[in-house]
Order: structure tokens, then sequence, then C-alpha cells
């Protein structure tokens, strides 16, 4: 299955041609950031799902801090109606900075992602919910719309999460785009007991272009963002120099991109994205498919120009895939 990110932050008008053109050239899947500081991602999925009529979309990832679960089983069950039964739900614990600037606290995420994800999926059945949990606390809640057949998704990286997400989810959203860090990963999931036909996504940054040059430049600014917010194992595990993140880190710290865009190094961009010609992008897909994903998922930047890069998957890329 192939997938495809967008973040909202363009004229929604763009973002639904986007859309429309990756159905049309063969996407199975697509999946819409959840950002307070850019379009919401609910409304948005309603104008995808009124434009397209085959592909699965959802969010990737909301979080069950910024809004109560039994909001999200609303919005997620409204967009199945919308899209005649197309929703899936990406929910993970959320990102620590951006909860932060919110003023609010992570605290204890694998075990209030649980009660979330057990909220949403008994609502989602039509059940009259009564919950006492440590987190959320319902009386007699239902919802008007029944959806029970809605997949989860959780956004996972860390060992527990994607533990956890083998454990409550019919598939798991992973951040990463190299083999080494899929090994690593796979191992995590299955160790969890996934239930049969659980889905393995590598959501990762991926840039294509016939110039793989044009491609490399593209994914830069995602990798060096990618880099500073890596914990050491990952790095370590890819062999990437503390001195060179930390110049990384410093520069984005000032707002200098310039820099630490400079300062992002060839194993940096090999190690966080999958770029470059199709037949590179082809063998990249086909090795994580060995190791056990069964999405991909095309995420930010796509390519130096999004439709061009698009139609390119679509017509060198899709058909050379087989899973």
């Amino acid at each position: 299955m192939l997938g495809i990110e967008f973040v909202p932050d363009m004229p929604l008008n763009d973002l639904v041609n986007h859309c429309i053109l990756a159905e049309n050239q063969g996407f199975d899947a697509i999946w819409v950031t959840d950002h307070y500081n850019n379009r919401n991602v609910y409304a948005t999925l309603a104008l995808v799902a009124e434009k397209t009529k085959r592909v699965r979309l959802g969010p990737g990832v909301t979080n069950a801090y910024q809004i109560h679960p039994a909001l999200t089983a609303s919005a997620i069950a409204t967009i199945d109606n919308i899209s005649n039964g197309r929703a899936m739900l990406g929910i993970g614990a959320g990102d620590r900075t951006t909860l932060a600037s919110l003023g609010i606290q992570m605290d204890k995420p694998v075990e209030k992602l649980k009660e979330a994800v057990e909220i949403i999926r008994r609502l989602l059945t039509g059940e009259r919910l009564s919950f006492q949990g440590d987190f959320f606390r319902i009386e007699g809640a239902k919802l008007s719309l029944k959806c029970p057949e809605i997949p989860i998704y959780i956004g996972a990286q860390g060992p527990l999460m994607l533990r956890t997400a083998s454990a409550i989810g019919d598939g798991v959203l992973i951040n990463a785009s190299h083999p080494l860090d899929f090994k690593y990963a796979v191992s995590q999931v299955q160790e969890g007991s996934p239930k049969a036909g659980f889905d393995i996504a590598a959501y990762a940054s991926f840039s294509v272009d016939l110039d793989e040059e044009k491609a490399k430049k593209a994914v830069v600014p995602v990798v060096a963002f990618i880099v500073a917010g890596s914990p050491a194992p990952v790095l370590e595990r890819h062999d990437i120099d503390s001195t060179d993140v930390d110049a990384i880190k410093s520069a984005l710290a000032k707002g200098d991109f310039r820099t630490a865009f400079r300062s992002v190094t060839n194993l940096m961009v090999d190690a966080f994205s999958i770029y470059g010609s199709p037949d590179h992008c082809i063998r990249r897909i086909k090795e994580l498919h060995e190791i056990g994903v069964t999405q991909v998922v095309v995420g930010s930047p796509i390519g130096p120009d999004v439709p061009t890069s698009i139609k390119l998957i679509g017509e060198e890329i899709i058909g050379e895939i087989s899973f």
C-alpha cells in the first residue's frame, strides 16, 4: 500500500487538488497532519472526502492531549460518513514541543493513549459509554453515528509505544525511512503480538525527481529538523556525529536556517529520507517491504515540485511495487 502525507499549511484548494491528483495517480491512502497552527485537520479531510472517491483518508496523527477522545471519535465518524466508509484514524502521544507551547504537559503518554483508543473504539461501535479511567471519565456518552470498522493507527517510535501499537491498534505509523530503523521497529512491533493484517507503515520523508540533486536539495530542510529532534540511540544507530547534530540544533535555535541546512551531511540525508530518482526510491521501498513494512507513506517534501513528483510516483514507482 502506498500512502501520501499532506501538511495543510497551504490554500485548501491547492491541497485538495494535490489529493485528487494523488488518487488519480494510484495512491491508496491520504494522511493529513494535525497541528493547531495549520488548517484544521478535520475540516481539511471533509473537503478531501467530498472531492475523492477511492482513497482512504485520516489524520496523521492527532493526539489525546489537545482533543478529548469523544470529540475525536465524533470527528472521525463524521469523516467516515462523508467519505462513505473510507476514514482511518492516526493517533499518537503528541509532539512534546508543540504541547508545551500550548501549556500542556505530556504526562504518561502510553497510558493516556491506551485509554483514549479504548474510548474511541467503544464509542464508534455505538455503545452508550460510561468509563472511569486515570485520565478520562465519561458518563453515558453515545454517538449518533456507528462506525466500528474505522482502523486505528498508532503513531510510534520508542520501543514501549511500538509494542503498545501492535497491542491496541490496527496499524502503526513509524516516522522513519531507513532499513536499520525498521529492522529494530518491526522487531518491537512483533513483540506486541499484532493481530492478523496489522499494517506497518513507514511514514517517510520522501523526495523524488528525475534529477537526483534536485530531489536531495528539496529534502535537506526536512532532514535538518528530523536530525535535531532524533533521540541519541537513533543517531548512534546511523553513526551520526553528535558535533554535527549540535551544529544543526544551535543554528535552528537561532533561526539561522541557512547554516542549519548547510550542516546536513549526506549520511543524514540517507538515514532520514527516501530521495532521488524513481529507481533509487523503488529500491529503498522494496528493502523496507522485505523487512516487514506493508505501507510506505510519501511524506514531506514529496519532491522539488509536488504535482510533478506525484505524477512521477504514479507513472514510474507505483507499478513497480506490490504490497
